[in-house]
């Protein structure tokens, strides 16, 4: 363990976060690190407990608790203690492909199930982790590292998100030929193009996705499998096929006036954004009006966010930084506690609020938070020329169903209100895979309009074709779409040799 009377002797401490008003000036990632020494101090603070929740990824009440990667965080917590990096790192990448990305966006189920956080304040693991893998390229641990032998298969991994990648480096260090497609112009999937710049900047991916190259993996971008690209090319050019494309079909807000110009859904929105980012020189967004080729523009304008989650927060904060003149935020559901409920004991996810970066902003710009609780929309007003103007909102209420018994949220009668607004953005997250990739393979969908695999597996009812990540199990956290390409590597490794060297998890 780190230092056994650690957790006594130090306090939780975690990277400092720039200014609200200051960091709202550019789209850089806004934490300093804390430093070698306060994070050995951080690792002395990790108890090795007879019981790791922090890496036990297991549902507790339909939630997961700790890691689902299973991270053996007390193992390099104790290693930064004891100053020695470069083995952290062994253990760290041991069972994480990406923790330059899981260190940055991962809402930190380890930290939420940690021991010392039953009574007092987690160990802040997600800053060891930071500080482990930038540590290991500072000093070139996380250098390239190639097979020295290849099997002679061939695999195809079509999607480069979170889950297509952790697949594609697993297939490749067990020797496979690998070629991953995009159909974006570059790679990275759901982390280049649906998490701002200033969760997690973009040099980010573009260094890891480096690494990968240097090691055999091949990208093809620009490549849409199932429109530019027939799928019965790349069944027949490889020995297996992975899909990994993701849950792209946006839930839509289907009330009166939705084809009003100026309403956008939230990960078109932050995917515009990016790319003009990566179009300036200086990384900074051209003025003008609400849209420009290639982006969508919230300057001067009343922003109407519908969503409370973390995408509906990275809207707030990237409205911010555009120049808008209000940001509001609608969310169905009540106000969380600000404290653990009774029923909400841990180890289980804290269901508590939680004020993000995006709504800290939006109180410092404008003086109030921009959520507004238990409302939903009845309509989308427009003016004579088609453009959105205001949003007619309803509260909603919990109610008994007399037919089901079960509680629903129900409008409220007469609670009908306008907002105004210029620009509405629906981040009311996905429902499912995009159809025409399965029909290009020939894979079923379920009733969720998932990829239907086999129970159990990541085989679907097509030979040769695998699923894995969100295409597979729905809309979920980066740290699963790694463990899910992981997992179905193993698989296809397995089919390919007939055994797997791979690790289980």
């Amino acid at each position: 363990m780190g230092k056994p009377t650690g957790f006594m002797e130090y306090d939780r401490e975690t990277s400092a976060a720039v200014l609200p008003k200051e960091r709202i000036k550019n789209f850089n990632e806004f934490h300093v690190p804390l430093s070698k020494e306060k994070q050995r101090m951080q690792g002395a603070r990790c108890m090795n407990c007879g019981v790791p929740f922090c890496q036990s990824g297991m549902e507790i009440m339909g939630m997961t608790s700790g890691c689902p990667l299973h991270n053996l965080i007390p193992e390099w917590n104790d290693l930064v203690y004891n100053d020695n990096w470069e083995e952290a790192y062994r253990r760290l990448i041991k069972t994480n492909n990406f923790p330059e990305f899981t260190a940055r966006v991962c809402p930190a189920l380890c930290e939420a199930a940690c021991t010392c956080g039953h009574y007092g304040d987690a160990v802040s693991v997600k800053e060891n982790e930071l500080g482990i893998i930038e540590n290991a390229y500072k000093e070139g641990y996380a250098k390239a590292k190639p097979p020295r032998v290849r099997t002679g298969k061939a695999v195809a991994v079509v999607g480069s998100g979170p889950a297509g990648l952790a697949a594609a480096d697993q297939l490749n260090k067990r020797g496979h030929s690998v070629t991953v497609y995009e159909r974006e112009d570059r790679p990275g999937g759901l982390l280049m193009y649906g998490i701002p710049n200033m969760k997690l900047e973009k040099d980010v991916i573009e260094r890891k996705i480096k690494v990968m190259e240097e090691e055999g993996v091949v990208f093809e971008t620009g490549a849409d499998i199932g429109r530019d690209v027939k799928a019965s090319k790349i069944l027949k050019e490889y020995d297996a096929v992975l899909l990994a494309c993701g849950a792209k079909n946006p839930r839509d807000i289907k009330v009166p006036g939705r084809d009003a110009e100026g309403i956008y859904f939230a990960v078109d929105f932050l995917a515009s954004a990016t790319k003009a980012l990566f179009q300036s020189a200086n990384k900074e967004l051209p003025s003008g009006g609400q849209k420009e080729p290639g982006w969508i523009s919230a300057k001067g304008k009343k922003v109407i966010i519908i969503g409370g989650g973390d995408t509906g927060n990275d809207c707030v904060g990237t409205a911010i930084r555009h120049g808008a003149a209000k940001v509001t935020q609608l969310e169905m559901m009540p106000k969380a506690p600000d404290t653990r409920t009774e029923d909400n004991p841990w180890p289980q996810w804290p269901k508590v609020s939680k004020t993000d970066y995006g709504q800290e902003e939006a109180i410092a710009v404008f003086g109030t938070d921009p959520r507004i609780y238990e409302t939903t929309v009845k309509e989308f007003i427009k003016n004579k020329n088609g453009a959105v103007t205001a949003v007619k909102t309803v509260k909603l209420e919990w109610k008994k169903n007399g037919k089901t018994g079960r509680m629903e949220m129900a409008e409220v009668p007469g609670s009908e209100h306008c907002l105004e607004a210029d620009l509405v953005l629906i981040a009311a997250g996905f429902l499912g895979a995009q159809k025409y990739v399965a029909d290009a393979f020939g894979v079923g969908l379920d009733e969720r309009t998932n990829a239907a695999c086999k129970s159990g597996t990541y085989a679907t009812n097509v030979k040769k074709v695998f699923a894995a990540g969100d295409m597979r199990r729905g809309q979920s956290l980066v740290v699963w779409a790694i463990r899910e390409g992981r997992e179905a590597a193993r698989e296809v490794d397995e089919s390919l040799l007939g055994y797997s060297g791979l690790p289980v998890q």
